[in-house]
């Protein structure tokens, strides 16, 4: 017997409040999140989370629909490499999300298992269902109410509060309980409640109450978790209400264009639309995958831009035109950027070196 199920994470603001959740059917699933978090970290939450949840059966295959391709690609390409180098990048810095990742190491030791990846939102039923419920608990968080945490997999065995959270959360948890204000860099954990071991399958959803959130939303998403300055830290007396649609992508195009930030496999994941694609000044085709592997390589050499041209093509696309400057000589670009679930991602890209 194959276990077929969505997992999915959604963080409002990302980072902000977010929520988890993994979805088999209407009486088989689970949610919770933290005040404060980011996509990445719910999407691999509820990885995780359908792992444990399933501990009891370890003879059953999990089939896992995941919309996102840098937890698919950290669990089944990425890790092996980051253990070896001691949970570090390519360029020696630390490896992002590593308590989670290294909790998922553990428990897919002896599984059977494998991803498929689907289209978020796209109407597929179980990742839709996976979604609504994860953004369900993120909107709990923001808004202070309670959430529901789902009847889990039947037969669990009851998990409480600690064995859901991992050891950066639970330090977190413990700062924030004392008073002091949660690090960025570490989500404070109020993951629901897991379901008694042996729930009934047709059990009622437990609710659980999300206290209200404490925490400094940020435009760019996850750029400040990463212990990197971004570029609109550095728009002197700026405010995100302050810039237009044109000026926030135009900022974020000049991100992209930092080797640091090139090298950041989890920003990048942010930056990136999920149906990324390019097409570079050799003619190569690039996929998103096939781009964040290469430029977590080779972050490429620190870049100036000089714009062109941006025009609004609709409410959420934007269409950039600019000139790249290096010392390697100059290109022509294009870039198309898209609104998607409150963030600006790069949809599209195309250069043409100049002679």
């Amino acid at each position: 017997m194959t276990i077929i199920a969505a997992a999915d994470g959604s963080a409002l603001g990302n980072p902000g409040p977010a929520g988890w959740a993994w979805y088999v059917d209407d009486s088989c699933w689970r949610a919770g999140g933290w005040p404060h978090g980011t996509n990445n970290q719910g999407e691999l939450m509820a990885v995780l989370d359908l792992f444990r949840s399933t501990a009891h059966v370890p003879e059953e295959e999990l089939l896992i629909l995941c919309d996102s391709q840098y937890v698919i690609n950290c669990v089944t390409k990425w890790m092996p490499g980051w253990k070896r180098k001691g949970w570090r990048k390519a360029d020696g810095k630390p490896v992002l999300n590593v308590d989670l990742l290294k909790d998922i190491d553990q428990a897919i030791v002896g599984r059977k298992y494998r991803f498929e990846w689907v289209k978020g939102h796209a109407g597929h039923d179980l990742n839709e269902a996976a979604d609504e419920r994860a953004r369900a608990v993120a909107t709990a968080y923001q808004q202070g109410v309670a959430h529901r945490a789902g009847p889990g997999f039947p037969g669990a065995r009851g998990q409480d509060q600690a064995e859901v959270e991992t050891p950066a959360q639970a330090k977190t948890r413990t700062a924030e309980q004392a008073g002091t204000q949660p690090r960025a860099s570490e989500p404070v954990p109020a993951g629901a409640a897991a379901a008694s071991a042996g729930v009934a399958a047709k059990a009622s959803p437990k609710f659980e109450r999300s206290p209200r959130p404490h925490f400094e939303p940020t435009l760019f998403g996850e750029s400040g978790i990463f212990g990197q300055p971004d570029l609109f830290s550095e728009l002197e007396g700026a405010s995100a209400q302050e810039l237009s649609a044109e000026d926030t992508v135009l900022a974020l195009e000049r991100e992209l264009l930092r080797p640091d930030v090139r090298a950041d496999i989890g920003r990048i994941g942010v930056l990136l639309h999920p149906d990324f694609a390019e097409i570079g000044s050799s003619g190569r085709f690039w996929t998103r995958d096939a781009m964040m592997m290469a430029l977590e390589e080779d972050p490429g050499e620190p870049t100036e831009l000089e714009l062109l041209s941006a025009d609004r093509l609709s409410e959420n696309t934007i269409l950039l035109n600019y000139r790249s400057l290096a010392h390697t000589g100059s290109a022509l670009r294009s870039s198309v950027w898209m609104l998607d679930r409150g963030q600006w991602r790069l949809r599209f890209h195309q250069g043409t070196v100049e002679s």
